[in-house]
């Protein structure tokens, strides 16, 4: 059997704006000067800032209030992400960092000649940043703004600190790059606890349509995620209470290597109680933030899978998975399939196996099979895709 590939240890949006209130304005040209100043060295120069301890971070984190965040406070810790971030040989991406709050991580960013875009939408922590900004030559640039409310679902002009990912990656000064190429842009940062599931279905969804940050290419995500949703994404075929349409298709997307695991208490949050929030969870062990790196596979889009319909393979997944206990051959027959055994002995998958125990990549294989067939052209098949998309709550 083969084991799954889990690697270890728009048009019509509103004004970027950056540092608050202020309208970001951008040169003509193909990118600010910032972006390219330095391009070909792949490294700054350490400019030598003073990283908060702790206990000072802390401090800024009860201050500021305002909506629940969670924080790296520790220099220990970000030195840790500093490192895992810069893994490799050769010129590093630009780092884009979410939510950096008191900015322990983006001082040690710096000092490691990192090249960082900080966006930030809280209001008590701009302005520290817009300092830190104005202080160095182009390393740094702060952009008022909410990743984790990127692309909004709205008509006419976006409302900050919502952001358009147009407006984004032109004022960091990244164009698209074929899906084949290298990482364009390193994007960093602390999942919302309470979204965290339907975060994690919005990327998805985004990935398979080369849409919002997609479009640029292989753009590479280094997120903390909660240690049950992250056994969720690597679970392998068999085990049936964690097997999910969510792990297929991440499995089937991306290489996802685990880059570090950190307790919860080494985390900063603002709530006034001080208490650390942890989600409860019982079936699955939860001790730990674990930094998840997700890069999109090179040959995603390949053998009959397009952006065009890719709707249509998360909606397969998510039938074949409702019940991952059902035979395969059940579910191909219930889509009115008149060779589903024949089609099965040609792609070397047991004729009677479970759902749940499918392969991710034999998942993709079936779906490009089924191209030839008529079962994607029905009317009804493209009409309970369409509510299946309408429904999911992202």
């Amino acid at each position: 059997m083969r084991a799954c590939r889990v690697l270890p240890g728009a048009a019509g949006c509103g004004r970027l704006l950056v540092a608050g209130p202020r309208p970001l304005l951008l040169p003509a040209g193909p990118g600010p000067s910032w972006a390219t100043a330095r391009r070909a060295a792949g490294r700054w120069p350490n400019p030598g800032l003073r990283v908060p301890q702790a206990a000072e971070a802390e401090q800024q984190v009860l201050r500021a209030g305002g909506p629940c965040g969670r924080f790296i406070a520790r220099p220990q810790l970000a030195r840790t992400v500093q490192r895992c971030l810069q893994a490799g040989s050769g010129p590093q991406p630009v780092v884009l960092e979410c939510a950096p709050g008191p900015g322990v991580l983006t001082r040690t960013l710096l000092n490691a000649g990192v090249r960082v875009v900080a966006l930030e939408s809280h209001p008590a922590f701009l302005s520290k940043l817009q300092s830190l900004e104005n202080s160095l030559d182009g390393q740094l640039k702060v952009i008022y703004g909410d990743f984790f409310r990127l692309d909004p679902l709205v008509t006419g002009a976006v409302k900050p600190p919502a952001v358009c990912s147009d407006k984004l990656f032109e004022a960091m000064g990244i164009t698209a790059v074929p899906w084949g190429a290298d990482v364009p842009v390193k994007i960093f940062g602390i999942f919302p606890q309470r979204k965290e599931r339907n975060t994690l279905w919005r990327l998805l969804f985004i990935l398979y349509e080369c849409s919002s940050i997609y479009r640029y290419g292989r753009v590479e995500l280094n997120i903390f995620i909660s240690e049950k949703e992250y056994k969720v994404l690597t679970a392998k075929p068999g085990e049936l209470r964690i097997y999910q349409a969510l792990s297929v298709l991440w499995q089937a997307g991306c290489d996802i290597q685990l880059l570090h695991m950190e307790p919860w208490s080494s985390f900063l949050t603002n709530l006034k109680n001080g208490r650390l929030a942890i989600p409860k969870s019982t079936r699955l062990p939860n001790d730990h933030l674990c930094l998840v790196r997700l890069t999109p596979q090179r040959n995603l889009f390949t053998g009959g899978l397009k952006p065009a319909n890719s709707a249509t393979f998360i909606f397969m997944v998510k039938q074949c998975l409702t019940k991952p206990r059902s035979k395969l051959i059940d579910r191909l027959n219930s889509w009115s399939l008149d060779n589903a055994d024949k089609l099965l002995k040609a792609l070397e998958i047991p004729k009677y196996i479970e759902t749940g125990n499918v392969y991710p990549e034999d998942y993709k294989r079936l779906f490009c099979a089924l191209q030839n067939s008529s079962v994607f052209t029905e009317s009804w098949f493209h009409d309970e895709v369409l509510e299946s998309i309408r429904n999911i709550n992202l």
